[in-house]
C-alpha cells in the first residue's frame, strides 16, 4: 500500500503530466510489474484491497484515469476511451515498462485492449475483470444521459447526490457500506465533479469497442477473464462470448459478485491473480 496511505485514505501520491493535464498515479512493492486499470465511474480506489497483496511479490502500478478520481477534471475535457488508451501508452513509456502484466476492470479493459491492439504494446499477460469489450453496452441511464448531458450537469446538487449512490450501488451485488460508497461518490461531488461525472458518460461510445472487436483473435498473451456471476451491468454471458473470441483466454466466473467484484469478492481476485501471475 502507498507509504502513508491506508485503505480509508487511499490516494495516488504521484503526478504525471499528460497533454497538459495532471494524472495521479502510484507504485508499491518490488518485482515484475503488473499495472492495474480501473473502470467507470470508479477510480484506483477499487484496488485498495487488491494491490497490497500483489505488492508482496510485485511492483504494482496504479493510476486514476483522466477525468476520474484525483486526476484532473476540467471543462471541455476529452475523457473518451481513445484518450484513455493514449494515456495508458504514455504512462507505460513514463514508467519504462516494456512488457508488463496488466489487470483491467470495466472501461479499463477496453483501454488495455485498445493499447495492445491499436498501439501494438505487448503484455506479458492480461487479466480482464467484467470488461467493456463487446457492443452494445451502456445502461438505459447511460443512454439517457448521453442525450441530455447539459441538463444532468445542471441538476441541483441534492438531486445529483441522490443519483450517485443509486447508480454506483447497482454495480455491487452486496450493498456497499457508507464508508465505501463515500470513496466512490466523493470525486463526483461539487460543481467540477458533477460536470465531470456526466461528461464521461456523454463521451461513452460503442465505436471504441467496434474498432477492436474483430481483432480479439490477435491476442497472443495469456488472458484471464474474471466475471461476477451476478453482474447487472454486463451479463456474464458477455464474458462467455468474449472468452470464445480470444484463443488464449480462460474464463472464471465469481459467484455472489456483481460488476464491482473488487468490493463483492476481493479475495477471489487476489487468489486468481496470484495463481495467474505466478
Amino acid at each position: 500500500m502507498p507509504v502513508g496511505t491506508t485503505a480509508s485514505t487511499w490516494e495516488p501520491p504521484e503526478t504525471f503530466l499528460f497533454e497538459g493535464q495532471r494524472v495521479r498515479y502510484g507504485a508499491v512493492g518490488s518485482g515484475e510489474p503488473p499495472v492495474l486499470i480501473h473502470g467507470t465511474p470508479f477510480s484506483s480506489v477499487v484496488w485498495r484491497r487488491i494491490a497490497p497483496h500483489l505488492a508482496v511479490h510485485r511492483r504494482v502500478y496504479y493510476f486514476d484515469l483522466l477525468g476520474y478520481g484525483r486526476s484532473e477534471m476540467r471543462s471541455g475535457q476529452d475523457v473518451s476511451l481513445a484518450t484513455q488508451s493514449r494515456l495508458f501508452t504514455a504512462l507505460l513509456d513514463h514508467w519504462q515498462l516494456v512488457k508488463p502484466d496488466v489487470v483491467a476492470h470495466d472501461f479499463g479493459g477496453c483501454t488495455a485492449l485498445r493499447t495492445y491492439l491499436l498501439d501494438s504494446r505487448p503484455y506479458r499477460s492480461l487479466a480482464l475483470i467484467d470488461p467493456v469489450a463487446l457492443s452494445p453496452w451502456g445502461s438505459p441511464f447511460v443512454r439517457h444521459v448521453r442525450e441530455h448531458e447539459a441538463a444532468f450537469a445542471g441538476l441541483p446538487p441534492y438531486i445529483h447526490e441522490a443519483i450517485l449512490p443509486a447508480y454506483i450501488g447497482g454495480a455491487a451485488f452486496r450493498p456497499l457500506s457508507e464508508r465505501d460508497m463515500k470513496r466512490y461518490v466523493d470525486p463526483w461531488l461539487g460543481d467540477l465533479g458533477q460536470a465531470a461525472f456526466y461528461r464521461q458518460i456523454a463521451q461513452m461510445d460503442s465505436r471504441y469497442t467496434d474498432e477492436i472487436e474483430g481483432r480479439y483473435g490477435e491476442l497472443r498473451c495469456p488472458v484471464l477473464i474474471l466475471w461476477g456471476e451476478e453482474d447487472r451491468w454486463i451479463s456474464v454471458e458477455r464474458g462467455r462470448e468474449l472468452a470464445g473470441r480470444i484463443p488464449t483466454a480462460t474464463l472464471r466466473c465469481v459467484p455472489d459478485a456483481g460488476h464491482l467484484v473488487q468490493e463483492d469478492a476481493p479475495e477471489a481476485i487476489v487468489a486468481a491473480l496470484l495463481g495467474f501471475l505466478g
